[in-house]
């Protein structure tokens, strides 16, 4: 199929894509890597009155290191910049770590954080991922900008806390402190899938080798990412060993709600789900005792 008309303009400024954004709302659509827009406008799933071209803008397809420790992502890069990047993985292992999952070599060479991010889809792995580091996403608008926590960011399948008006700029995440592990994994069908469960997982721990703080993030198992957050509760102060793994892994079957689909039914999603937590919390365990 063929996407149904629609303008067509490439921004040159900043100034000139959030005017054009705050003139169409709804009806505007910004066009970063394509590899979510295209296939919608093809099948006209997506009829926007104007498409809003912003590759352009350059200075938001780059990686900075903040003097807080923290990494700045500019919405335009490139899943492959980020993938060969050195300071991401020393700063991000998480991420590192999770990009040879993504997709395919195509589609990394194309697509961008920025875009993966506002398309806002359950089931990829990066916005689990940022939930699991506690990012923060950079807004801009026409009338001004604002910083959204991760956790507050995804607010359906498909949709996010962007107003008609916003564009995302700019990813903040934390860099990994230096007593910490990280882990992720996923059960696809094929490599580059969508995965049927992802989880990315963070552990802190203190000089006795005890939990000072986990994070559990999934893809995949409800209508946005999902934050375990009481199973990582369950975690801080004791040591992540066997009967504490299990019982987070309970934890965890417990607060998701998988869709279930032709590949995996809802329980045996959940039961991944469980699975994952059981293989990814030791692995993230041991990474932090190494990098102590």
């Amino acid at each position: 199929m063929k996407p149904a008309p629609f303008k067509y303009i490439a921004a040159r400024s900043l100034d000139q894509a959030l005017a054009l954004k705050a003139d169409y709302g709804d009806e505007g659509h910004f066009l970063a890597g394509g590899q979510s827009l295209v296939p919608t406008l093809n099948f006209r799933l997506t009829q926007p009155a104007i498409v809003i071209d912003i590759n352009p803008l350059t200075q938001w397809a780059a990686i900075d290191c903040t003097a807080a420790g923290a990494v700045r992502i500019g919405a335009l890069t490139r899943y492959r910049q980020i993938e060969r990047d050195s300071n991401i993985a020393l700063k991000l292992p998480l991420i590192h770590e999770a990009l040879p999952h993504i997709a395919h070599p195509q589609i990394r060479n194309r697509g961008t954080l920025g875009g993966n991010l506002a398309n806002a889809d359950p089931a990829s792995e990066m916005p689990a991922i940022v939930l699991a580091l506690a990012g923060k996403l950079h807004a801009q608008s026409k009338n001004g900008d604002r910083w959204i926590a991760a956790a507050d960011f995804f607010t359906g399948a498909l949709s996010t806390a962007l107003e008609p008006d916003e564009m995302l700029t700019e990813i903040e995440l934390p860099a990994a402190k230096a007593h910490s592990g990280s882990s992720f994994m996923e059960v696809a069908r094929r490599r580059g899938d969508f995965a049927l469960v992802g989880i990315a997982c963070t552990v802190e721990l203190d000089a006795d080798d005890r939990c000072v703080e986990a994070r559990i993030a999934f893809c995949n198992a409800g209508e946005t990412p999902v934050l375990a957050a009481e199973a990582g509760q369950s975690l801080a102060g004791r040591p992540v060993a066997a009967p504490e793994i299990e019982a987070a892994a309970a934890l965890v079957q417990r607060a998701i709600d998988p869709g279930g689909n032709v590949h995996a039914s809802k329980e045996f999603q959940r039961h991944l789900a469980g699975v994952l937590t059981k293989r990814a919390l030791p692995e993230a365990n041991a990474r932090a005792r190494a990098a102590a």
